[in-house]
């Protein structure tokens, strides 16, 4: 699983899914979050401004990422 990190408190999922390299635009990320292909903590999530904090997972496809705070 690979590693995200990050500096702030949180990451939103669209953003996370361009910053992971899952996704090469925002408006794919949106579409993906919506259509319900992401998985957060092993649940869809279709909250594209979803709160990402230290610890959690997220997968799309065979993408996998943990989001991990350097702070």
């Amino acid at each position: 699983m690979k590693e995200i990190f990050i500096r702030d408190e949180f990451i939103r999922l669209d953003s996370a899914l361009k910053f992971s390299g899952a996704i090469g635009t925002g408006g794919q990320a949106k579409i993906v979050i919506q259509e319900g292909e992401v998985y957060v903590n092993g649940e869809v999530c279709v909250m594209r401004g979803k709160k990402l904090r230290d610890g959690d997972t997220v997968k799309f496809k065979n993408f996998e990422f943990v989001i991990k705070n350097e702070g």
